[in-house]
């Protein structure tokens, strides 16, 4: 079994919305938390700041871990050939610091946007926005 351990970002704005990119990798384009894979050596907080400035142009102050999920993908689901997959997502709430909404080009997402969180329920999304707003008590 292959094993993935990604960072991701819960970040709401004073209007209720959450920054979301949209993830396009899948069999369809699908909104999911910013963020993404460890480099080897690379601290989850780390991680998590990395990823949120390339899918999203901002820089994030990474605070509290809110959660740890793991989910494991059958070989016959993943978008490239292998082994199931499991992958272990740690969730932290975040904070902009400074940058300024931009995309991720050549990657695994190709936009980022403020989400209503009273809209999150009737967008197409990966499962993963779901467990990280919840732990975040956002949803």
């Amino acid at each position: 079994m292959d094993l993935r351990v990604a960072a991701y970002a819960v970040i709401t704005d004073e209007r209720d919305q959450v920054l979301l990119s949209r993830w396009i990798e899948g069999s369809k384009p699908a909104w999911t938390m910013p963020g993404g894979g460890m480099e080897p050596g690379e601290h989850p907080a780390q991680t998590c700041r990395r990823e949120v400035k390339e899918e999203t142009g901002y820089d994030v102050a990474v605070g509290e871990v809110l959660g740890i999920d793991s989910i494991v993908i059958p070989a016959r689901k993943r978008f490239s050939a292998g082994e199931d997959l499991q992958a272990l997502r740690i969730v932290y709430r975040a904070e902009i610091t400074g940058g300024e909404l931009a995309f991720e080009l050549d990657g695994s997402t190709d936009m980022a946007e403020w989400i209503p969180l009273s809209r999150v329920r009737s967008i197409e999304r990966v499962s993963l926005v779901d467990v990280a707003l919840r732990l975040a008590g956002a949803l």
